[in-house]
């Protein structure tokens, strides 16, 4: 890691953590991060964007999961 790139990762790290409301958006924050890290490394090394991207879209997904199972009428049995 180069001198510029250790206090933007330490950034994403804090700002990372704290977004994470409830365990389900941290889960799609962190699997999305590990996603888009893994990608942007392979994409030219630009991991930290990846990772950045990857949490945003991770969060996304599973916010907007939540609020379609909370509209969702009950399952029959």
């Amino acid at each position: 890691m180069s001198k510029n790139s250790k206090p933007l990762f330490a950034l994403v790290a804090i700002s990372a953590l704290s977004v994470a409301a409830s365990p389900a958006f941290a889960k799609g924050c962190i699997r999305g991060a590990v996603a888009g890290g893994v990608a942007g490394h392979y994409a030219h090394h630009h991991a930290i964007s990846g990772a950045m991207a990857g949490c945003v879209a991770g969060h996304y997904y599973y916010k907007h999961k939540a609020s379609v199972a909370k509209q969702a009428p009950p399952a029959r049995r």
